[in-house]
Parts: C-alpha cells; structure tokens; sequence
C-alpha cells in the first residue's frame, strides 16, 4: 500500500549532535516530496517538532521472542521512566519502517515528557506492509505479524516492569489498519488504539494470498454494525472480557483508503464497545474538524472519530500525537473517566413487523461474583418506544431506558443468564438496543 504521511525528514540534529557533542550545528527542515509513492514520506519532520535532543536513543532489539513473520523490534526508552510505565505500540505505513515512524512522529518526545515506553515494529517483507489480510493475521495467536508484535510488548513489559494494564496501539494507514487488527486479535493486551486512514479489523482480508483488497480499499465493503463486530469478536472467540477504545481518525478526500472505511469502523467499534452508533457529543476542535464521540461525552469514550474535510490520505500532522495520548490517558489529565466494559455480556434480538416489534434481552453475569439486584441501561433507536414488557419494569419508554429486575429475577450467579423482553412501536427503526450497562457499568453485546 502507497505510503502514508506527507513530510519527512531525519533527525540529523539529533545524530549529529550526539557524534559531535561539541559541536554546534544548524539543522535547516526541509519539506520532504509528497505523494503515496514515496518511500521517503512522514509525518511531521523532527526538526519541526523543536530542538531538544533528548539523551536517549532509539535502540534495535533482536530475539524478543516467537516473530513468524521475521519483523524487527525497535523500542525507545526515555532517560525518565515512570514507576511501571505504560506501553504505546506505534506502527508504520506502507514502504515505512520502525526507525521512520519513530522519526516521523512525535511520540519519543512525548515519552519524554510523560514517562512512557515506545515500541515500533518494523516489516521486512518488500511491500513493507503489514499482513492485514491473512486469516493467520486476523486471528488470537494465528502467525504472522500480530504474533511478533504480542511478543515485542511481552518483551518490554517484562524488561522494563510496564503496566500490563496501560499497553496501547496507534498506526498510520498500514498501520492503522494494523491497530484495528491487533485490538481484535487482542483485546486482552490493548487499553485503546488510534488508527489514522485505516480499514475496520477484516475488511482487508483476502483468500489468495494478495496483500491488497480493492474492495475494501475502495471503500466499497460494508457490513451491518453486528456484523463488523462479530468479525472482531471472531478473532478471540469466548474472550467476554474488556475490549479496548477506539479513536478513529480519515480525511474525507482519502484516494487510497476511501472515506467510507471512517463510518464502518465507527460501526464496528460501537458494536464492540456495546454502545449506539448515535453520538453522544458532536463538536469542532479545529477548524474543518468533525469531532464525534459515543457512549461518552469525555476525552476517553469508548469510541471516538475525527474526520477531516477536505483532507487526503496523508493526514498525520504536527500536535496530532498529542491528542492520541489525551485520549489513550496518557498526558497527565487523570485516569480515564469512562466506565469501561465489566463482567457482564447483553445480547439482544428483535422481531419486528410494520410498526411494532417485540425484543427479548439476555443478560449474562461473566464475572466471579453474584449480581444481588440489577439496573440495565441501554439506548432505544430512534423513534421506539416501550409498550409493555415481561421480566423487568421499563423507564422511561424512549431514549435512554433502565430495566429493572423484578422479585424473582434480582439474583444473577456467576455464569448463569436472565432474559427478559419488551413490546415497542417504532416508525421505521426496528434495530436492536444498545449501549448496555449494568448498574453503571459498561456490558460487552453479541
């Protein structure tokens, strides 16, 4: 796949100065060329991004572990790292590499700053893409570049003590798409990701061997919302656990990776995440900007998209990282407010006719404790409205509703279900609930 980002320099200040510490130099940017095809092309020229040199260096590791496609591990570990540091696994666009993505975007020097490790892995295949489209990529343990990559972040974290808890992904084009594909393959490892011009986790697959989808580039598949999530949940089948957040950034004139790829993964995510595809907050952080979040309204929801107007495939700019780490929690603004998927599953199905439907709802207790008494939050599509119900009492009947156990129910045993339903009228929207929680806690569906 052609290459992603629009500027790239080296860091010939930092090279330099580190050869020649006496010596004082003058690094003048320069404006890389442009274009999908270049080699050469980044993200934002280090020396844009100020001239501090920081004493740390960007450190190639060898026999990290299990690594079936033969790719290579390079880590950044800055000079101060905080008491179990957290992990962001950054990956690069097609013809890119490791040391690329580390010199085209800001996050060493944001690790600086906040104390955290950066991973960046590396293809060696010609392409230098990464494999998104085998059926060893899109699955738990499978082969192939996923594989490699879990056993890099094993590497770190027991080298380097790193919270487990605290591991995220963010990628540009091929490697966006790769983050979509490691938050699916592994949704016990990430806290969240950020994918800059990517594909929903699937979307890329292939039966031939080939490493492109035209479909799928052309932005030409898609799926319901369950559907795209089925294809996620798939990759760790009877995972019931937490599933990491999302942000998703696309550029509305993107040639390569057509502008449809943004609404499908929005689909997808939210249907990972359990929570409506309707936002919950719309605003403009900058000008040309469409911000949107959902199942929250803060910096840390479970999903969020920016979509940029007029803005092609090479999108990446300057300060964008910093928002990446706003989102991932990373920049010292406090642990993430947004409740996040607990020990509890929610599947619903819906029989609808004309005007009315009936939805019967299971909830499962996947968690090692008993439920004494319970409140199941979830969002009504548009335009329906509860008319009656069995197994749980219901308030209000549109919008944000709240199930109610009622006397013979209230108990949910580690592993064990309850079902309950209601009658609804709709005016053409007959889609199933969503955005569950139960007693203020996020619940995974499907």
């Amino acid at each position: 796949m052609p290459a992603t980002p629009h500027r790239m320099t080296t860091r010939l200040l930092r090279s330099l100065l580190l050869a020649l510490v006496a010596v004082l130099l003058t690094l003048v940017a320069t404006t890389a060329p442009t274009g999908p095809a270049a080699a050469a092309d980044g993200p934002t020229p280090a020396s844009a991004r100020g001239n501090a040199v920081p004493t740390a260096a960007l450190t190639e590791v060898t026999n990290f572990g299990t690594n079936p496609s033969n790719l290579r591990m390079y880590v950044y570990v800055p000079e101060s790292v905080t008491p179990k540091p957290a992990v962001v696994v950054a990956v690069h666009w097609c013809t890119g590499s490791g040391p690329d993505m580390y010199n085209g975007t800001e996050y060493d020097t944001l690790a600086d700053r906040y104390g955290f490790i950066v991973l960046y892995p590396s293809v060696t295949r010609s392409s230098k893409c990464f494999d998104v489209s085998s059926p060893q990529a899109l699955r738990r343990g499978g082969g192939s570049d996923p594989v490699g990559v879990k056993s890099m972040i094993d590497w770190v974290t027991r080298t380097y003590d790193a919270d487990t808890s605290r591991v995220f992904a963010t990628g540009i084009s091929s490697g966006a798409m790769m983050t979509n594909v490691l938050l699916g393959d592994y949704p016990d490892v990430f806290t969240a990701g950020a994918a800059f011009s990517g594909v929903p986790f699937g979307c890329f697959a292939t039966s031939d061997g080939s490493e492109w989808n035209s479909a799928c580039s052309g932005g030409t598949v898609t799926r319901t919302a369950k559907e795209w999530g089925d294809l996620a949940r798939g990759a760790y089948p009877g995972y019931n656990g937490p599933r990491p957040r999302m942000q998703i950034w696309h550029g509305t004139e993107d040639d390569v990776l057509r502008y449809p790829n943004f609404g499908e993964q929005i689909k997808q995510w939210t249907n990972v995440q359990g929570v409506s595809q309707t936002p919950t907050r719309t605003d403009t952080p900058q000008s040309g900007w469409t911000r949107t979040r959902y199942g929250g309204t803060g910096d840390r929801a479970p999903v969020e998209a920016i979509s940029l107007q007029g803005v092609g495939h090479n999108l990446y700019a300057q300060g964008m990282a910093s928002r990446v780490l706003t989102f991932f929690g990373l920049d010292g603004s406090g642990p993430a407010p947004q409740p996040q998927p607990g020990a509890c599953r929610v599947t619903a199905t819906v029989n609808a006719w004309s005007t009315g439907l009936t939805a019967t709802v299971t909830l499962t207790n996947t968690g090692t404790t008993t439920v004494n008494g319970w409140k199941l939050g979830f969002t009504l599509p548009t335009g329906q409205k509860v008319t009656g119900g069995w197994g749980a009492t219901y308030a209000p009947s549109s919008g944000s509703v709240t199930a109610t156990n009622v006397s013979y129910n209230g108990t949910i045993a580690p592993g064990a279900s309850v079902s309950f339903g209601y009658q609804a009228s709709h005016a053409g929207n007959s889609a199933a609930p969503a955005g569950f929680t139960l007693n203020g806690t996020v619940c995974a569906s499907g």
